[in-house]
């Protein structure tokens, strides 16, 4: 993996995700809206924290790296995810 691939992991994941919120904010508007907002909220936060980590790469060892930007990338998108989805059945009522 290099430096530009990771960028657009980046950009590409968290972006599918905030589009999902959105999504969801303007099928279903006013239902939990400050809580995904939040939501958004801390995906932006991730995106800045892991584009920073990605700009600060160290020259050695940079493939082990950006691994593991990515392995974490997944892990707290996922997490993200987890929560849309308890907001969403909270929001619908399931």
């Amino acid at each position: 993996m290099n430096l530009r691939d990771i960028k657009k992991d980046i950009q590409y994941v968290i972006g599918a995700f905030i589009d999902d919120c959105a999504l969801f904010l303007n099928i279903n508007p006013g239902k939990n809206a400050e809580e995904i907002t939040g939501l958004i909220d801390k995906a932006v936060d991730l995106y800045n924290d892991l584009r920073d980590k990605v700009v600060s790469a160290p020259k050695e060892g940079a493939k082990a790296y950006y691994r593991g930007i990515s392995q974490e990338l997944l892990a707290k998108t996922d997490a993200l995810y987890d929560e849309l989805s308890a907001s969403v059945k909270k929001g619908l009522g399931k």
